[in-house]
């Protein structure tokens, strides 16, 4: 069950549209999270970010609470977005999940360096991503207290 309108958001880049509505529909099955916003690369990422581009009208201090971050991404890549935002001093604060496809050890290193705090790999099967969608945000809105 949704928790109250003080539940923080999410904040899904991905570019694959089946994998977003996935994520929408495990999300929302999950009834812990009230808003779902979704990106395409990390352009759009970082613009939804800093309230630029097209975002230009939203609240100056809204932030997700939560980023949940697909690696490979056209025009920038997740880890060049990662990189950009946990060298931000305005948005290092939000946590950012690599949700991902890649089992590459060098990938996983490397975000973790780059100051991603999880790397979970896209499971193959809806159930399996219901799971870890509620274990994702039990973990981060029930029992972890975020920087809000």
């Amino acid at each position: 069950m949704i928790k109250d309108i003080q539940t923080p958001t999410i904040l899904v880049a991905d570019d694959d549209p089946d994998d977003r509505q996935w994520i929408n529909e495990a999300l929302t099955e999950t009834r812990m999270v009230s808003h779902v916003s979704f990106v395409v690369d990390g352009e759009d990422l970082l613009d939804f970010l800093h309230h630029s581009g097209k975002y230009t009208a939203m609240p100056s201090l809204s932030y997700p609470g939560l980023i949940l971050l697909d690696l490979n991404m056209p025009k920038m890549d997740g880890r060049e977005a990662l990189k950009a935002i946990k060298t931000d001093a305005r948005l290092r604060h939000i946590p950012i999940i690599i949700l991902t496809t890649s089992k590459a050890k060098q990938d996983i290193f490397h975000t973790y360096n780059l100051g991603a705090n999880s790397v979970i790999l896209k499971p193959v099967t809806y159930s399996a991503l219901v799971q870890i969608m509620y274990n994702l945000t039990h973990f981060w809105f029930d029992t972890a207290e975020l920087p809000l």
